[in-house]
């Protein structure tokens, strides 16, 4: 079968330095053959560094959407631009994924999943958290310390000044709610939902810590799980003074507990401990896990490619409605935070 030939919408950071050597790395399922920038010096750059053929450097969307010569769009845009790219792209038959968070704001967020609904073609959002080893991991583990009561996730860090993610305008000046909160949130939101299933409300404080960050950028909050009485807090920020780096997500049993460590991304590994009281003294044992160096874009790329030959959409884990539930969490936070910490229902699509 002939490889899926690629059209690459948004040719900055990301797309040189993350999906485009996971598309070189799998040449028997993709092709890159096209690319669009707004500022066209960059799409050619781009398309040097990707083989692309200087004619299919477009101008615009557009242009890239009626080249039949391409099988599916990969849309790095500011997420502002995502409902009307989807709209796009389902008038012109392409199947597309898009970056992440979902959209600017719950009702483009909503829009976009109802566009979604509305066709049989694939529509995903790269949210590559969704496929990491580490979700599966926790699951299988967490049987040995069942039944689930509570836990605790923690991703926070130092801010980091020469962060070359930051400089970007449109994450200067965000027109997403929530700026860094949405646009890095979203990932350890689907690592905690894949792992234990979906939120049903919050409790928040937020605030903006870095000036940088042109909005909030630091949430504290508590959450009960939608399919459980399962309660547990949520942190996450990354712009405080010198600190370690933390990423760990514990889970707590009525026969033991499960950690999750991804604070070092190469190294990442459980600790479980299993025993029914203090008295139990549990061992506790080390897991390794085995993440690709991705860390999941590979993963959700491959998803994305069986979904297209298959024709069928179910098949895509980061569907426009799972998207839809992580940036709906942020703006729980948002509006708790907003309300001096009142308990807040998530929105639905």
């Amino acid at each position: 079968m002939s490889p899926l030939t690629v059209g690459i919408v948004g040719t900055g950071i990301f797309a040189r330095e993350s999906h485009l050597p996971a598309y070189q790395a799998l040449p028997e399922s993709f092709q890159v053959v096209a690319a669009f920038n707004r500022t066209k010096s960059k799409a050619e750059a781009f398309a040097e560094d990707a083989g692309i053929a200087k004619d299919k450097v477009y101008d615009s969307l557009d242009e890239i959407l009626a080249d039949e010569s391409i099988s599916m769009v990969d849309a790095l845009l500011p997420v502002q631009f995502n409902a009307q790219t989807v709209e796009k792209c389902i008038a012109a038959k392409k199947p597309v994924i898009l970056e992440k968070p979902i959209a600017a704001t719950i009702a483009e967020a909503r829009k976009l999943v109802q566009l979604a609904n509305s066709t049989t073609l694939p529509i995903a959002i790269a949210e590559n958290w969704l496929y990491l080893n580490a979700a599966d991991a926790m699951k299988e583990h967490l049987a040995d310390i069942g039944p689930v009561v509570s836990f605790t996730y923690n991703s926070t860090g130092a801010f980091v000044k020469h962060n070359k993610y930051l400089a970007t305008t449109w994450r200067q000046k965000p027109e997403h709610i929530g700026g860094f909160l949405s646009d890095g949130g979203v990932h350890q939101l689907a690592l905690l939902t894949e792992v234990l299933g979906e939120v049903d409300s919050v409790s928040a404080f937020t605030k903006q810590v870095r000036e940088q960050s042109g909005t909030d950028d630091v949430v504290f909050s508590t959450m009960k799980m939608k399919e459980s009485d399962l309660i547990g807090t949520f942190t996450y920020g990354s712009a405080f003074g010198s600190c370690e780096k933390s990423i760990y997500f514990k889970v707590y049993g009525l026969n033991g507990a499960v950690t999750l460590n991804l604070s070092d991304k190469k190294n990442p590994f459980i600790t479980k401990t299993v025993g029914d009281s203090a008295e139990a003294n549990g061992d506790v044992q080390t897991i390794p896990i085995e993440e690709h160096p991705s860390f999941g874009i590979q993963e959700e790329f491959l998803n994305f490619h069986e979904a297209v030959v298959k024709k069928e959409k179910r098949i895509i884990r980061g569907s426009p409605t799972v998207a839809f539930h992580h940036l709906a969490c942020v703006a729980a936070f948002l509006e708790s935070s907003a309300n001096n910490g009142s308990n807040v229902v998530v929105e639905q699509p």
